[in-house]
């Protein structure tokens, strides 16, 4: 099977400050970029159902300048966020914006690309950390949970481009 049609989630160290997620997803650009941008779409596969966890809050404001506000946990007396700011938002083609719960040391910036071949969308996803420290500290852990959300986001593409 050729790259263009395999659906497998790779995850790689690119640097001593990136990581580099891709998949490619049987659906038009339109509807993957939908799952990313529209709240009601995005809370169905984000977090990884393995860890018992549940998305509790979904803002998603996504423009040049707007933030998105992420809450999950298990329970609401145990949460945890994720946020920022939108820096990049073309429609169907490409997302940026800025992770800034980790402080402005750590602060990273995530770029998501969306690409069109015969109706099936490459999504490139980076993650691009200010050092190789701030790297380091949010580990790559994160692959596994990466792998799982991306398998719940194909289930959902599955039923919404039917």
């Amino acid at each position: 099977m050729d790259a263009s049609t395999r659906s497998d989630t790779t995850v790689e160290r690119t640097s001593d400050r990136e990581v580099v997620v891709t998949r490619t997803f049987n659906a038009p650009a339109r509807i993957v970029f939908q799952a990313w941008t529209k709240p009601e779409l995005f809370k169905q596969w984000w977090v990884p159902k393995s860890m018992g966890m549940v998305l509790r809050s979904c803002e998603i404001d996504a423009r040049v300048g707007g933030k998105y506000r992420l809450v999950f946990g298990a329970d609401a007396a145990n949460t945890a966020e994720f946020f920022g700011t939108y820096l990049e938002v073309t429609p169907h083609s490409r997302l940026a914006w800025t992770n800034e719960e980790g402080g402005a040391d750590a602060s990273s910036v995530t770029t998501v690309t969306f690409e069109e071949k015969a109706g099936k969308t490459l999504l490139v996803l980076r993650e691009l950390y200010p050092s190789k420290a701030a790297l380091d500290a949010a580990g790559t852990g994160a692959a596994e949970a990466t792998r799982e959300t991306f398998g719940q986001l194909d289930g959902l593409l599955i039923t919404l481009a039917a």
